[in-house]
């Protein structure tokens, strides 16, 4: 069993790789408080934790080659964010869910075009398909086989 604070994390990660996904190759601001909602600071000018652990994530992606950025801005967006290559080619490859729980999730996989079930067996489609699921295991799986894949480690997935 994870802690609440790791689901954050699994689902922050998730949410920014998929949204860099969408806009790839081009450089984006990311702020924030799309991924974690909105924040007032206190009187300190300290934001709330979960503010905190959503920006800590974005730098974290950064420190471990999965996005690359220019800046900080404050504590609130990443200036001119984009996927690594090495991320990019991770989102997209075929994850090693097997045919089966790959079938059971949508039955109509076998009557769809090679092209439409290469895309559905990525990553980076299992990890959408979680987040628009709400699904903290989904995400956490999935966010796990591409940590596998960027580590280069066989996946244990």
């Amino acid at each position: 069993m994870t802690g609440i604070h790791i689901d954050e994390f699994y689902a922050d990660a998730a949410r920014i790789l998929v949204s860099l996904y969408g806009v790839f190759p081009r450089r984006v601001n990311l702020f924030v408080e799309d991924f974690c909602g909105s924040d007032e600071p206190d009187e300190y000018g300290i934001h709330s934790t979960r503010y905190q652990a959503c920006f800590a994530t974005m730098v974290w992606l950064g420190e471990e080659g999965y996005i690359r950025y220019q800046d900080t801005i404050r504590q609130d967006a990443l200036d001119q964010a984009v996927l690594s290559g090495r991320c990019f080619s991770a989102l997209i490859s075929p994850s090693s869910q097997t045919r089966s729980d790959q079938a059971s999730q949508s039955p109509t996989s076998e009557t769809l075009p090679p092209s439409v079930q290469a895309e559905h067996a990525s990553i980076v489609h299992q990890l959408e398909q979680a987040l628009q699921q709400r699904a903290s295991v989904a995400i956490r799986e999935a966010f796990i086989r591409l940590l596998f894949k960027m580590s280069g480690s066989p996946d244990a997935g």
